[in-house]
């Protein structure tokens, strides 16, 4: 292994990477590359007409030739594993929303996962809050509620796990395959959790290891918030 227990792998952010979305970012995290697009409707769905706020979705797919082998094109139902997926990023992104500063609009994320090398659901939540952010600013002069702004906090995920009963960040497949312990970690730029996915593969960890991991979480969502932050530049939404 070429990097350290506490390093993310290689990381590689291109913001506005399509034309025709408010906002897209091509986001490389070693050798696992998402595609990250946020389109904005006017109409929110129909359950929530009326209602005076808004809402942010997510959808998520491998293409077929992120793995090797191809990995079959999903067509009609999406099966179960892209499903939790999808809710997780939606979720995460609404973790740090304010809908009622979003006012009636529907900004749905699409995470398409070029290649696959791990932390393809991490990647694509770092990902597709850049993308956020850049579809919110085309909107920001149709807001309707004059200086507030629909975004409280920035949102990262990282993985960590125990590999030969040794702590690693950023698992790539290798690593993950490997693992005796994985977690998924999601967590805002100041530092609050929103999600922990963590699994003993046919093993157990104490808590001694747990702080591990989730110190270990923090650091990379420290690392992330800041290529985020960089990536972003004057357009970053937070002081």
């Amino acid at each position: 292994m070429s990097r350290r227990f506490n390093e993310l792998r290689p990381l590689k952010i291109k913001r506005r990477f399509t034309r025709t979305s408010p906002g897209s970012v091509l986001l490389q995290a070693g050798g696992t590359t998402v595609l990250c697009t946020a389109s904005i409707n006017s109409r929110v769905p129909p359950w929530m007409e009326g209602e005076g706020k808004g809402w942010i979705t997510a959808e998520y797919n491998m293409l077929p030739g992120s793995t090797a082998p191809r990995k079959k094109r999903d067509r009609g139902k999406v099966d179960g594993r892209t499903t939790e997926i999808q809710r997780l990023i939606g979720r995460s992104l609404r973790a740090v929303a304010d809908l009622e500063a979003l006012g009636e609009q529907l900004i749905t994320v699409d995470c398409d996962v070029l290649e696959a090398d791990g932390g393809t659901r991490t990647a694509s939540i770092t990902g597709a809050f850049i993308a956020l952010v850049d579809a919110i600013k085309t909107i920001k002069n149709e807001l309707p509620i004059p200086g507030s702004y629909p975004l409280k906090d920035s949102i990262a995920a990282v993985s960590v796990g125990i590999v030969k009963k040794k702590l690693f960040l950023d698992l790539d497949y290798e690593l993950d395959f490997a693992a005796a312990v994985d977690m998924n970690v999601v967590m805002t730029g100041s530092g609050r959790f929103v999600e922990i996915q963590g699994t003993g593969e046919e093993a157990t960890f104490d808590d001694k290891e747990l702080a591990g991991l989730l110190a270990l979480a923090k650091r990379g969502i420290k690392l992330l918030t800041q290529a985020q932050k960089n990536s972003l530049g004057k357009a970053w939404p937070f002081p």
